[in-house]
């Protein structure tokens, strides 16, 4: 009777636990995940944005990675990566054996060089190259050894490297002085790209000769691209995906039950910010200093978190958010409240007639961003001090208009590339910034090279400080709010907590079916 009693307890056991495994079928089935982010280019020299990255961060490798929540890099392609010497300026990887490129061709040295050579090279005016300012040159010393030479100290350099703009690809594929064309993608990342629509969807398979940081691969994935946070919500509640994630409109965000057993909800701090960039060319109406701080008196952030965004969003008063090494109140030090005497007085002190006439643009379908510009037209436009022409763009001639310096002022959220304040120093506000407002302070640029020597990051607090005291009074940007991250899933998909943490990895290979 014992070893009968004792079987039946097996036998209940092995039932139960077999119904909290997925089957065969479930674990080969795709997930289906909705985003609003749209995919710039397929090459990886091409772009530097969130959803292109996101994209990136599953289909390419680069030589290190970073770990869920982690803020130092770790090995990814590459076995071991160190600097050399005590200067900064020398960084020597080593890489892993076994990785293998689509064509059955075993990576080298040489398609690393070749993927970062080529990243400056080509210099898109949307693409990663102002990442690499420091890098001078890159040594293939054998078939797995690259050394990168840096013209100053950084040691900020390997959180670069773990970007998508350190993504590899395999040189006999992509073209050196140009982007490659087409729908093709010949990474060694998790995931394989099996079929891409652009602005539709993206199909990924796992990679089963996939060679590094990860120990294993995830699930069959498909994106879905949404032009707007409407269709996005519309899918979710149609359920159509199952995962939704950057960006479902702020009337849904704040309406999530965390306590829903139908779903799983995320929500959790983020380093992504949102500024207003302000064109500071001499043929811009916003050349002048006083006319943008007078825009800085007027911009009232809490208004904009509480009616647009509903309260799922935090007003910001920095370059550099909440939770990151250097942050301060720069901007509540110089401009507390809405005030529209002092931007009255600038005005008048710059001679300027009024009200004066900017434009202001806004990428279509990014989250709330159409009733964000109408709510800052009507804040900015108060007093009759300013007119402002508002108009939205479809995302990739937004990002071209930007980088052309097209528009007077334009709202465009900052996903931080890695985990250290560095991403919202040279990026932004340092000469020749991916934002292109024209801005140039020779002392911030010193304080962005200064921030670097250090490979302690507490100690470039200070430095960090002084460049958001300068960015403030010269107001190239005027920072507007920091995210929280919502990732919502369906009860039987678990991971989504690890999807998106600020790291700039989009860890899809963490989703599984429950």
């Amino acid at each position: 009777m014992r070893i009968l009693v004792t079987l039946l307890v097996v036998a209940v056991v092995g039932i139960g636990g077999w119904q909290l495994l997925p089957s065969q079928e479930d674990k080969n089935k795709t997930i289906t995940v909705g985003t609003t982010d749209a995919v710039t280019d397929l090459d990886p020299a091409g772009a530097y944005d969130a959803g292109s990255w996101a994209l990136f961060s599953n289909v390419f490798q680069s030589l290190l990675t970073f770990e869920p929540g982690g803020v130092a890099p770790v090995p990814d392609a590459a076995k071991s990566c160190a600097f050399q010497g005590s200067g900064l300026r020398t960084y020597q990887c080593t890489l892993r054996s076994g990785i293998t490129f689509p064509s059955g061709r075993a990576m080298t040295a040489e398609d690393v060089k070749y993927s970062f050579d080529r990243v400056k090279k080509i210099n898109s005016d949307v693409g990663p190259a102002s990442l690499f300012a420091t890098l001078a040159s890159v040594t293939a010393d054998n078939a797995t050894t690259v050394t990168f030479h840096l013209s100053s100290s950084d040691a900020t350099f390997p959180l670069k490297v773990a970007t998508g703009a350190g993504s590899i690809v395999d040189k006999d594929t992509y073209p050196a002085g140009s982007l490659r064309t087409g729908t093709a993608v010949d990474g060694t990342g998790p995931y394989t790209l099996t079929s891409y629509t652009k602005d539709q969807q993206a199909e990924l398979a796992p990679n089963k000769r996939y060679q590094g940081y990860l120990g294993g691969i995830g699930r069959p994935i498909e994106l879905r691209y949404y032009t707007d946070s409407a269709k996005l919500d519309s899918a979710w509640k149609d359920q159509q995906i199952d995962v939704a994630t950057r960006t479902l409109s702020p009337g849904v965000l704040s309406q999530l039950n965390p306590s829903d057993p139908k779903q799983r909800v995320t929500e959790s701090d983020s380093a992504e910010t949102r500024n207003l960039y302000l064109n500071t060319r001499a043929s811009s109406p916003l050349h002048d200093v006083r006319v943008r701080r007078a825009l800085a008196w007027l911009v009232n952030r809490e208004e904009l978190a509480a009616t647009v965004y509903q309260g799922t969003v935090n007003p910001l008063y920095s370059l550099i958010p909440t939770g990151i090494t250097g942050h301060t109140t720069s901007f509540f030090d110089s401009y507390p409240t809405q005030r529209l005497s002092k931007a009255r007085a600038l005005l008048t002190e710059a001679g300027v007639s009024l009200p004066v006439r900017f434009t202001f643009g806004y990428g279509i379908g990014r989250g709330a961003g159409k009733e964000e510009a109408a709510a800052l037209k009507q804040q900015l436009e108060a007093g009759g001090l300013f007119k402002v022409d508002v108009q939205g763009y479809e995302w990739t001639d937004f990002q071209k208009r930007w980088a052309a310096g097209k528009m007077d002022a334009w709202a465009v959220g900052w996903v931080a590339d890695y985990p250290d304040p560095d991403t919202f120093g040279a990026a932004l506000v340092g000469t020749g910034s991916t934002m292109s407002t024209g801005y140039s302070n020779k002392l911030v640029d010193h304080l962005i090279l200064d921030s670097q020597q250090y490979a302690d990051r507490s100690r470039a607090a200070n430095d960090f400080r002084g460049i958001q005291t300068d960015v403030a009074q010269d107001v190239p940007l005027i920072p507007l709010w920091q995210r929280k991250e919502y990732v919502v899933s369906t009860e039987d998909v678990g991971g989504g907590q690890y999807l998106d943490d600020g790291t700039g990895v989009f860890r899809l290979w963490r989703l599984q079916w429950i």
